[in-house]
């Protein structure tokens, strides 16, 4: 028995696709960033790619495991920096630039924020000498791979963290051919990436 509600997503991503084309670079993939300024040594963090599949837009969301453990960094020293003091200094308190355009009239043509408060700009240095420390240090994390896919009414959305450089045309299709085999059922990340784990140690080599 079909499922009514795939069908029509299925309809609606091959109808978004026929009427707005994706402009695709060499090899039939969507590459939104620019690798010009990417050194070809370069640790990778994240990235996105696209491609077709049987007449649907899929869109990659790739991050390496190294991002989900720096992002585990900002959590924990977010958290071992205690309250954030309430300050609102960004967008209260502000002053208004003007600029005249007219004999008697002024038109306000920016905002110039103040200074956090003495409380809030000791959080701010509490915070990044947390985050310098553990940084240095590492956080006793182990990151694990997966992915998971995701029926948009425009396209396949798959996020997926596996442990790929990503700096180059050429690398951005070595992760579209990966996310394409697991949408297919050719392969799986256990057998690609057999038992693997991001950890502190990684993390310490790579810093």
């Amino acid at each position: 028995m079909k499922n009514t509600k795939q069908e029509l997503l299925r309809r609606l991503q091959r109808q978004y696709h026929r009427y707005n084309p994706w402009r695709l670079a060499r090899g039939g993939l969507y590459i939104p960033h620019s690798y010009a300024e990417t050194k070809p040594d370069s640790l990778s963090w994240w990235d996105d790619v696209g491609f077709i599949l049987n007449g649907r837009r899929v869109i990659v969301w790739w991050q390496h495991p190294r991002q989900i453990y720096a992002d585990a960094i900002d959590e924990q020293s977010y958290r071992s920096a205690g309250d954030d003091p309430q300050d609102d200094w960004l967008t209260q308190g502000s002053t208004k630039n003007y600029r005249q355009v007219g004999a008697s009239r002024k038109k306000i043509v920016s905002y110039t924020s103040r200074q956090p408060s003495e409380a809030k700009r000791l959080y701010y240095e509490r915070l990044e000498e947390i985050k310098n420390r553990l940084t240095k240090e590492g956080v006793d994390v182990e990151v694990s791979l997966s992915w998971k896919l995701e029926r948009l009414t425009w396209a396949l959305g798959v996020s997926l963290i596996a442990p790929l450089e990503v700096r180059n045309e050429s690398e951005a299709a070595s992760l579209a051919r990966l996310a394409r085999r697991l949408i297919l059922g050719e392969t799986a990340l256990d057998i690609e990436f057999p038992e693997y784990r991001y950890n502190q140690a990684d993390w310490l080599r790579e810093n």
